[in-house]
């Protein structure tokens, strides 16, 4: 019986409905519960779901609406349209923005969480990834200093699933997913992440799902535009003097608004420019070992004893210090259309474009310290101390002597182009709304790289003081020449690398065509209200290009019998530029000129695509129909409201892969793979509304994420190399790494419970707590015994010490489960006291647990049986002051550490580890109300307040195979200060 046609129901009637409800919810598990069985299933989705969006219209598609409801008359719709703005452009504030969040969140029938915009073109933080990453369960991860990829519920960002208005979006990265930074906050207006599957959300993730949602024109009662502009700048300073990059840039965006005929057709337009400037200082330790001892290479590999240096002390034996400097502009144009000319049509046109031009100036300065090899035979060490550490003490000072530099110089240039279209139509007729939803969306990047390299003048070595920290910090060098004297240093091939420079060109396009028809009707059937029955079917095409060459000096070979790696040239002064610093490392600067410069100049250029370049050349296709049916609830039990969802999606996914042959470095053809294969994913999503404010939520699913994209392409490559370092020195080794194109994706079934308690305006309490059950996952498979007999050896003048060596490849696994608990929180301090009035705090914290039965880490002795990339806690607290037009906020993000992939180090296996980071921001804004500067409003911005460092640690073995963790990277981007203002007409 529908609760809202008839409330008066008997106590026999809600008997009833009790037990459909069980039948019910017996059904759906009775769905859900053979898929357990059949691990070879794999699937993916993602849709839009109904009732979580902010604006039902928002996202375009037909799953938006949870009921068939007709576009209401002019006078109705513009009484809506009021109605509407009361709380949508009001919304322009701290506390309105989560008021209208904890709508979202407690309107829907599925667990979400939302982000809004304070006010048209004016989210809450520098980046869209930074607000989504204040929600709860949801932490960012970065990339160059930046927040680019959002990590949900502690797992990698390739679990999550992300749409721009309902659709899946192409993307510039090898992997499939999205990178926030390619689209201005400026221009979205909100977000929903959806934490439990929804049968009308098409390409979900199994961690979650993110769906952008740019603004509806109609929602506003008045033309309304804004400006906003902000100065940027970098605390890091200049460290590439003379690249162009500096400490300065700007944000600038427009946004237009506007209604026409009658309110039936409305129109918004959206820019926003960005010119950002990065500096990055960056440090890593290549490895750790003990030169001599019981534990030292000397007595367990065969190395040389080290001169000076003690027995059984843990030193490093090599490092890199870089100066990195990056520009970045972004141009983005967001473009909506929306007419709804009577009761039966609505029509809906949204466009983005955007492009992205980065220019990257990296510099620096790297040497060896082991004990293997030319031209180190002569290092040694003095004045050796040392600090207690584990396994072994650490060494942390001393002096090098007889070291040689390697200095490398290089440049990266990117120019991204995304492009998203969709357009919805929706036809209400009676009982039934028809919906037809056409998109397409297409990313294409073309990527420049070059590098040369530079050593001291006649091979000259250089004897260097050094002062490194056994934790967090960058070390302090005291060299013993000036790396920055043109007359000491030269181009040449300083560590007989082959080559004196490379380049490189790549191309990469994706492209994803999409329509959806989906057919929705009222019911008063049993304990449904609605209906959404839907066909869903996408092509998906990603093709990448590599081209290399290799640069060698003018007068010097390109041949094994003519090249020579000490052969030199000064460096033309024209290409001069001034030091780099690397003052952070205690080195005051090295040499800095124009690469591509250089290289066009005093090097020239031969085609030099090996095995490993050509693997790089693929197109990956997936052709996926996906059909669904959805049943929306709405009935009572035991007097208590309940509402929700139950579902299925049939998912088909047909993907193929090409890729070039090759015999040794010659290309002599293509080949061919792929496979195909079904999965059903049942779905129930339980709402009961304990009270008028508490509501307990319950899903069940079953959901599946397909892997990297690029893990699925066909090529692989080998190739040998000669050992310098470890126990295989001077041996000539097997090595590769390759695609699978037989790959199925992740699939799970999961479930979730949640309670939530709103009171106040913006305020509430939630506890959640989920599992998920993993029936087929994806993980990196290193063999390092493999077998290459059948692969021909791309490098005739080295032979091999033996057939076997290490390849990598994606694999399938299964079994294995993840759990976890949420807390989250909002509270107005007007609750408890007047004098608290405009304070007020948001707090949210993750804890999750995963184990899975075999892993690229967990065949590691010691090695942990956990997901690579899942942070075990995740936390955020945010306190922010709103009255009177002034307002303020500090937050703080915080992720526990967590593990990379398994790396090959020598005849073993490692692994990374990042560690925990935790970031602070703080915003002050003032908004001035009214007078002559009404809708004018200052703003200061301050983002990662205190440096906070992103720290990697690796996991290795000693020579005598005692384990050790031991620092490795330790990169800072200082703090970014925007100030500036906006004004809204």
């Amino acid at each position: 019986m529908n609760r809202r046609e008839n409330q008066g129901s008997m106590e026999k009637g809600a008997a009833l409905q009790r037990r459909r409800l069980v039948v019910a919810c017996t059904s759906a598990w009775l769905l859900v519960a053979p898929g357990t069985a059949v691990l070879a299933q794999d699937a993916s989705g993602q849709s839009s779901s109904t009732q979580a969006q902010p604006n039902q219209a928002q996202s375009g598609q037909a799953t938006q609406q949870p009921k068939n409801t007709k576009p209401q008359s002019k006078a109705e719709k513009q009484k809506k349209v009021e109605a509407s703005q009361l709380g949508a452009v009001v919304v322009n504030g701290i506390s309105n923005s989560i008021q209208s969040a904890l709508d979202t969140k407690q309107n829907s029938d599925d667990i979400v969480e939302a982000i809004s915009a304070e006010d048209i073109g004016k989210l809450p933080d520098v980046s869209i990834a930074d607000s989504l990453a204040r929600l709860p369960g949801l932490a960012t991860q970065r990339v160059d200093g930046q927040a680019s990829a959002i990590s949900i519920r502690g797992l990698s960002p390739d679990f999550a699933g992300t749409t721009l208005n309902g659709r899946e979006q192409a993307t510039i990265g090898e992997n499939r997913g999205v990178e926030y930074d390619q689209y201005p906050s400026e221009l979205i207006n909100g977000a929903t992440v959806y934490k439990t599957p929804d049968a009308s959300v098409i390409g979900q993730g199994l961690a979650g799902t993110v769906d952008l949602q740019t603004i509806n024109p109609l929602d506003l009662s008045k033309r309304t535009m804004v400006f906003n502009l902000r100065g940027e700048h970098d605390s890091d300073g200049n460290l590439n003097p003379g690249t162009g990059t500096g400490t300065t840039g700007h944000r600038a965006s427009f946004s237009y608004i506007d209604q026409f005929f009658d309110h039936t057709f409305g129109v918004a337009i959206g820019f926003a420019q960005l010119d950002q400037p990065i500096q990055e200082k960056q440090y890593q330790a290549w490895w750790w070992g003990a030169d001599n001892g019981s534990a030292g290479m000397d007595q367990n590999w065969g190395a040389r004893t080290m001169p000076g240096m003690p027995d059984n002390v843990n030193a490093q034996q090599g490092m890199q210090l870089r100066a990195q400097s990056q520009d970045e502009k972004r141009n983005g144009l967001m473009a909506v259309l929306e007419w709804a000319p009577n009761e039966t049509y609505y029509s809906k046109l949204d466009m983005y474009y955007s492009t992205f031009n980065k220019s990257e100036f990296t510099n620096g300065l790297q040497w060896s310290s082991s004990p293997y090899g030319q031209p180190y035979d002569n290092l040694s060490y003095a004045n050796v101390g040392t600090s207690p550490g584990s396994p072994l003490p650490i060494v942390t000072s001393g002096t090098m002597l007889g070291l040689a530099p390697i200095m490398q110089n290089e440049y990266t240039k990117e120019h991204d182009k995304l492009y998203s279209i969709g357009w919805n139509n929706k036809l209400y007729l009676g009982d039934w709304t028809t919906s037809l939803d056409l998109s397409s969306s297409s990313a294409r990047v073309k990527l420049h790289d070059a590098y040369l390299f530079t050593g001291l003048a006649n091979g000259g070595l250089a004897n260097v003081g050094f002062n490194t920290p056994t934790g967090e910090g960058y070390p302090d060098f005291s060299p013993n020449v000036n790396f920055a004297d043109p007359s000491s240093v030269v181009f040449t091939d300083p560590d007989n690398y082959g080559y004196n420079g490379r380049e490189e060109f790549d191309r990469q396009d994706d492209r994803i065509d999409a329509f959806r028809l989906q057919a929705s009707r009222t019911l008063d059937w049993w304990i449904f209200s609605s209906m959404d029955l839907g066909f869903d079917y996408s092509d998906r095409t990603k093709t990448k290009h590599a081209d290399v060459d290799f640069a060698w000096l003018n007068g010097n070979g390109d041949t094994d019998g003519t090249y020579q790696y000490g052969y030199s040239a000064p460096i033309n002064p024209a290409f001069l530029y001034n030091p780099t610093s690397l003052g952070y490392g205690g080195i005051p600067g090295i040499i800095n000129y124009n690469v591509l410069g250089a290289m066009y100049s005093q090097f020239y250029l031969t085609p030099e695509n090996g095995a490993g370049d050509w693997s790089r050349n693929y197109t990956i296709e997936e052709k996926v129909p996906l059909a669904y049916a959805k049943f929306n609830i709405d009935t009572d039990v035991a007097g208590i409201p309940v509402r929700g969802n139950m579902g299925v999606q049939f998912v088909h996914t047909d993907q193929s892969s090409t890729a070039l042959q090759t015999n040794g470095n010659t290309l002599v053809g293509q080949i061919n793979g792929g496979t195909s294969y079904n999965n059903v994913l049942p779905s129930l999503n339980l709402v009961a509304k304990l009270s008028d404010t508490q509501y307990l939520r319950f899903g069940l699913a079953k959901t599946m994420t397909r892997g990297r994209i690029d893990d699925e392409k066909v090529s692989s490559s080998a190739g040998v190399s000669k050992i310098t370092d470890g126990p295989q020195a001077g041996q000539v080794v097997w090595s590769g790494s390759g695609g699978n194109p037989l790959l199925k994706p992740y699939v799970a079934v999961g479930t979730d419970i949640s309670w939530e308690k709103y009171f106040g305006k913006a305020s509430y309490v939630s506890v959640a707590v989920f599992r998920k059950n993993l029936l087929n996952y994806i993980y990196n498979k290193t063999i390092l015994n493999y077998d290459f007999s059948h692969y021909i050896n791309n490098t005739p003048t080295l032979t091999p010490t033996s057939n076997y060596g290490a390849f990598t490849l994606p694999e399938n696994g299964t079994g294995g489960s993840m759990d976890g608990l949420e807390l989250a929180g909002s509270f107005e301090g007007g609750l408890l006291a007047e004098a608290l009035e405009g304070f007020g705090i948001q707090a949210n914290y993750s804890l999750t647990n995963s184990t899975i039965p075999t892993s690229s880490i967990s065949a590691i002795p010691g090695g942990p049986k956990t997901l690579p990339g899942l942070s075990h806690k995740v936390g955020n607290i945010t306190l922010y002051y709103e009255r009177n037009g002034f307002s303020a906020r500090i937050a703080q993000r915080y992720r526990s550490s967590f593990t990379g992939e398994a790396v090959a180090l020598f005849d073993q296996l490692g692994y990374t580890k990042i560690l925990a980071n935790r970031q602070t921001d703080l915003q002050l804004e003032y908004d001035f109300s009214q007078g002559p500067m009404n809708g004018l409003s200052i703003l200061l911005q301050v983002n990662n307040l205190f440096n906070s460092p992103d720290e990697t640690v690796q996991y290795a073995t000693l020579a005598n195979n005692v384990p050790m963790t031991m620092p490795l990277e330790y990169d800072t981007w200082g703090r970014t200060v925007l100030l500036g203002f906006s004004y809204k007409l």
